[in-house]
């Protein structure tokens, strides 16, 4: 495929396939999407499409296979191969105990070749098993490196026409030379020799490609490049070897013409192709984290295994540097893992037995051992790059516009090619069939859609690429150009806001020591059951306090509790327990109503009779909370917060934080009617949540953006994922979603303008008043030049820099960090 037109063939093809719902394809990726409704012929996909005049990438793998002991078994093998979807050829050899199988590349994956032999009753692996799965990137580089050749051998042919053609015109020593001592007949059987070499060498793909599809009745830009060079050249014949059929004045040669456009737009291809190599380096880049190997332990013994040998339940252990092969849970060590390539986030996080760990990260500092829970398909890795994937070859709907334009381009610029020529004829000055040869070849070499195809596609690949770097997942590429349109940012508040977890963030001592009171009280409430004291608890452990054993424990419900402590008497609980034990909190009203004002529900400590401490625990809000805020506000975005929590907490979290709009005491099935109230304006709204609750939330607002450390559900329910759980993410995924929708809207105006303005250029509207005519050679260089323009425009996007950059220290008091402070 090379353009637009080609897009839309290939679609409309597969959409004619039995079985087949929807198809999309995708110039950029040269991938196709095709959506089922009912059992699909492999085969029939393929014939389609080489019916239409293209061709299906396909790879090659080998297997070992084990177990087969005559043809019947290599009957049943081929037979269980072959009807994996996707497999188009399988071959098995009994001697060699090999099976060769073809597949549609992408589409199979080695597992499920695999897991058809088994079925059959053998057993197959890989026999190139650490082989880099990047079949199509490899096939592009071979197209790369072979459009270089044509390239360097089409310059090299061209350079002598040139000379002889147009340095004879403007050079008169080079004119006396080719004259006197060549002869103007030699001159024109050298251009000649030359430019058939060129057109039927180098440039033999335009016409492989493009005659076909115009017999089809399906021009495409090969096409039109092959009529331009072709109806160029074949004038140029009959003027070096039938000079007779032409009217007098008419008889020139355009050799140097089709020559210089044949190897421009091959110039064009050349540099289109490396720049679109590099729009995909975001999923080479991710695959190429993988682990290769494994290092297991098993029956007792260690073996270094190749990845794809590691199996669920496998103990795995890691040295200090490694890369940590699969997913997993720590059984054994610890060590501090640096998980920036999956969240984005720079700061390396602790490990202790029980966490988990994603496979592809690093370890930094210790040893550990972890026992495999995913692997393959199944990992963090694996499941990112799918989507990403699945995401680049989205089909926006800006894309609509482009798909209607293209559907008829080609075939109404064959007809202005066609009138430009008659009118010319008819109505131009001698030599006129000259003149009507070159405005018709000039309008087929300038309206290549090439552009128009890539403008789109390039833009999202290289966008969401840049996202996936930044932990910003689009799981589909709509949401990428409906967030830019958001409105409304809806927040839920416990995890996404706040960590979601209970925190001791106050602890204000009265005459006391600070330590003292923390380990009596942690001490105290290691013999409760809830939250609040489970909180406490963990302070005090974080203090490195160490917790005795309460004696004479006491729950007073809807009070506190109490207990006596190494001797001594401790209450720890609401304000109505210290008044039933007669102590008086009136000098800490001011500590009380501060707390209070933030949210919190304010607990007091008393120890031997006497007033000790004050302390809050609440869920705190996460550090980077308030810069993302006011991120979102910068961008000129309303904030509103829906939460199940009371008015009163809800609306101090909002005022330290800046939110516009609350939404509070919401029930877990109201956040969906909460939604419908906020876009009451037409607003387009975005909702960001973690929970399972939150799923019903994100899959009905326009663009749901799910933090990534939440629930599986409410990941799946969600347009966006946020890898990192951090807010800062929302800002940075609105303003990627801006700068690629700015992107697509730049290459799309260059693609659409440059076709629209010089078209009529190209017919010779301007020749008439200015006497000026395009240059068939000057058409085929800004034709090459706007594909290249808007590839190497969509590249921009990689150096797009966040509106938070992550990482940033944004922890302070009012964020809710832990607070232990005295008066």
């Amino acid at each position: 495929m090379n353009c637009a037109s080609c897009v839309n063939r290939v679609e409309k093809a597969l959409s004619s396939v039995p079985g087949v719902h929807s198809a999309t394809v995708n110039l950029a990726t040269e991938r196709a999407d095709v959506a089922l409704a009912g059992a699909l012929d492999p085969m029939a996909v393929v014939q389609t499409v080489r019916d239409a005049g293209y061709d299906v990438a396909t790879e090659g793998v080998e297997l070992a296979i084990e177990g087969m002991n005559c043809a019947s078994c290599v009957n049943r093998v081929e037979k269980a191969l072959k009807a994996v979807p996707g497999v188009t050829i399988a071959t098995v050899n009994l001697a060699s105990e090999k099976a060769s199988v073809q597949m549609l590349s992408g589409a199979v994956q080695l597992a499920d070749l695999e897991s058809a032999v088994e079925h059959a009753g053998y057993i197959a692996r890989s026999v190139v098993s650490d082989k880099a799965a990047d079949d199509q990137a490899e096939a592009r580089e071979r197209e790369t490196r072979r459009l270089q050749w044509s390239v360097v051998l089409a310059g090299v042919l061209t350079l002598p026409v040139v000379m002889l053609e147009m340095g004879a015109n403007l050079v008169p020593l080079i004119q006396t030379y080719v004259v006197d001592r060549i002869g103007l007949q030699t001159s024109w059987y050298a251009q000649f020799v030359l430019t058939t070499l060129i057109l039927f060498g180098p440039g033999l793909r335009f016409f492989k490609h493009g005659m076909p599809a115009l017999l089809r009745r399906a021009p495409d830009m090969n096409s039109l490049v092959a009529l331009g060079t072709g109806a160029a050249w074949l004038y140029s014949v009959v003027a070096t070897f039938l000079p007779g059929l032409l009217p007098e004045g008419t008889r020139h040669v355009y050799f140097e013409a089709a020559a210089v456009i044949a190897t421009l737009i091959l110039l064009g291809r050349y540099l289109e192709a490396r720049a679109k190599g590099r729009t995909s380096e975001a999923i080479k880049r991710l695959m190429g984290l993988q682990a290769r190997t494994a290092r297991i332990s098993r029956d007792g013994e260690t073996l270094e295994v190749p990845l794809e040998e590691v199996k669920v339940g496998d103990l795995v252990l890691v040295r200090p540097g490694e890369k940590i092969a699969v997913d997993g849970e720590v059984t054994e060590g610890s060590s501090f893992i640096d998980e920036s390539m999956i969240t984005g986030e720079p700061m390396p996080v602790g490990k202790e037995p029980g966490d988990t760990v994603v496979g592809a990260t690093i370890n930094k500092t210790g040893s550990f051992s972890f026992r495999a829970t995913k692997v393959g398909q199944d990992t963090v890795l694996a499941q990112i790059i799918q989507m990403v994937e699945r995401a680049q070859a989205a089909k926006l709907p800006i894309q609509a516009l482009v798909d209607k334009v293209t559907s008829w381009f080609v075939p109404a610029v064959l007809g202005v090619a066609v009138i430009t020529f008659l009118v010319w004829l008819g109505l131009g000055p001698e030599p006129a069939l000259t003149f009507a040869l070159v405005a018709a070849v000039t309008v087929l070499i300038i309206a290549c859609p090439c552009a128009m195809g890539l403008a789109t596609p390039t833009s999202i690949m290289v966008g969401i690429g840049r996202g996936a770097e930044m932990g910003i997942l689009f799981r589909n590429g709509e949401a990428l150009q409906t967030l830019r349109q958001a409105e409304v940012i809806a927040l839920d508040k416990t995890g996404t806001l706040t960590k979601g977890r209970p925190e001791l963030t106050d602890l204000v001592t009265n005459g006391f020591d600070r330590n003292t009171v923390l380990e009596l009280v942690a001490t105290v409430e290691s013999r409760s059951e809830h939250p609040i004291g489970e909180a406490i608890v963990e302070a005090g452990k974080q203090a490195g306090l160490a917790a005795g054993t309460p004696e004479v424990f006491e729950a007073l419900p809807g009070f506190g509790v109490s207990a006596t402590v190494g001797g001594r008497a401790v209450a720890v609980g609401a304000d109505r327990l210290m008044v039933r034990l007669g102590i008086e909190i009136e000098h800490l009203a001011s500590v009380a109503e501060r707390l209070g004002d933030e949210g919190k529900s304010p607990l007091y400590a008393a120890i031997d009779g006497k007033l000790a401490a004050i302390l809050a625990v609440a869920d705190p809000i996460k550090p980077t909370t308030p810069q993302a805020i006011q991120a979102l506000h910068r961008l000129g975005l309303k904030i509103a917060m829906i939460t199940g929590d009371n008015r009163r907490t809800a609306e101090a979290i909002a005022r330290r934080l800046g939110i516009d709009e609350v939404v509070a005491e919401v029930l877990p099935d109201g956040k969906v009617a909460a939604l419908h109230r906020l876009r009451e304006q037409g607003r387009k709204l975005a909702f960001v949540g973690d929970g399972i609750n939150d799923a019903p939330a994100l899959a009905e607002a326009d663009v749901g953006i799910a933090i990534g450390t939440g629930t599986d559900v409410a990941i799946e329910s969600a347009d966006v994922v946020l890898m990192s759980g951090e807010l800062t993410g929302v800002p940075n995924a609105i303003g990627l979603s801006r700068s690629t929708m700015r992107n697509i809207k730049q290459n799309l105006f260059w693609a659409f303008a440059y076709n629209t303005a010089l078209i009529p250029v190209a017919a010779g509207v301007l020749y008439p008043v200015f006497g000026v005519l395009l240059s068939p050679m000057l058409a085929a260089a800004a034709m090459a030049f706007s594909s290249v323009f808007v590839v190497t425009n969509a590249l921009r996007l990689r150096s797009f820099r966040p509106p938070v950059e992550p990482g940033a220290d944004t922890a302070s008091s009012e964020s809710g960090q832990p607070i232990l402070a005295a008066p």
